[in-house]
């Protein structure tokens, strides 16, 4: 049977349409609703009660789009929230931590595994967390990498300030022989070529969004929950629609940066009334 219901993504910002990216390069018939929270970004640095509140909202205006699926492509809400709330569900949802920690473990030959993202998400201590449940005798090392973010935004990815700000960061990531290095912030896609200049060809980058697209059509296809309506249709794709919580010329204009593609509009909505 075909489910042609929408996969849901929300993010506090715009670094989730990484992860929308890959879900329509590797999902191009589902359909995908977007909510971006770009009034009260970012979430790190605010209490647990506040990021557990602001994710169940976000949540709830998904869940009213009558989406199957849901992403939180957030790694603070990932990290602080979404386990708990997604108790009261019943639609599937997954984080962007899991998948990315299960490619590392995977991933990694000599057990030394890096993790960068927003001092937020390194204070979690969540990547680290989760490997060490799947296996304990693996070694991590995380790192903040807080410039990253602004710079992402400001469209610096391929300066040589960045490269050598990426070199400033990384290099002690070489000290301890790490061979596999998450990339623990949904913006770090975009700065995929200046950390593995950093880093060196020896080193396998973990996209989340990469590892997410994966683990959603496996669950898709495994329940068969696929839109599989477009697939009759020639270049199938699907519908997608983009919401924020605030100034969505902003959000339109970074979107291209990070979608990789233009988006005509993205609709405002009034979060606070979920």
């Amino acid at each position: 049977m075909a489910d042609n219901r929408a996969i849901g993504i929300f993010d506090s910002g715009v670094g989730g349409l990484t992860v929308t990216r890959e879900i329509i390069r590797l999902l191009p018939q589902e359909n995908v609703v977007y909510f971006g929270d770009v009034g009260r970004t970012p979430y790190g640095g605010r209490s647990r009660e506040i990021i557990t509140h602001f994710t169940r909202q976000d949540i709830t205006f998904l869940m009213e789009q009558n989406v199957k699926f849901i992403i939180c492509a957030c790694n603070t809400a990932s990290a602080v929230a979404l386990e708990e709330i997604s108790q009261d569900y019943s639609t599937p949802m997954t984080g962007v931590i899991k998948p990315g920690a299960k490619a590392a473990v995977e991933i990694t030959k000599n057990g030394n595994i890096g993790v960068i993202g927003t001092l937020a998400t390194i204070n979690s201590n969540a990547y680290a967390k989760q490997i060490h449940n799947i296996d304990p005798k693996l070694k991590v090392y995380s790192l903040a990498c807080p410039l990253f973010v602004p710079m992402v935004e400001e469209g610096y990815t391929d300066k040589e300030a960045t490269f050598l700000i990426a070199r400033d960061y990384l290099h002690t990531m070489h000290d301890v022989e790490i061979d596999t290095l998450v990339l623990g912030c949904t913006h770090y896609s975009l700065l995929k070529n200046v950390i593995s200049d950093a880093m060196g060809d020896k080193i396998q980058l973990v996209e989340s969004g990469v590892e997410i697209s994966k683990s959603v059509y496996q669950y898709l296809a495994d329940n068969n929950m696929m839109n599989t309506q477009t697939l009759q249709k020639p270049g199938p794709t699907g519908e997608r629609k983009f919401f924020v919580s605030d100034v969505p010329d902003k959000f339109t204009n970074l979107a291209s940066r990070f979608l990789g593609t233009e988006i005509e509009n993205a609709t405002r909505i009034d979060i606070s009334e979920y």
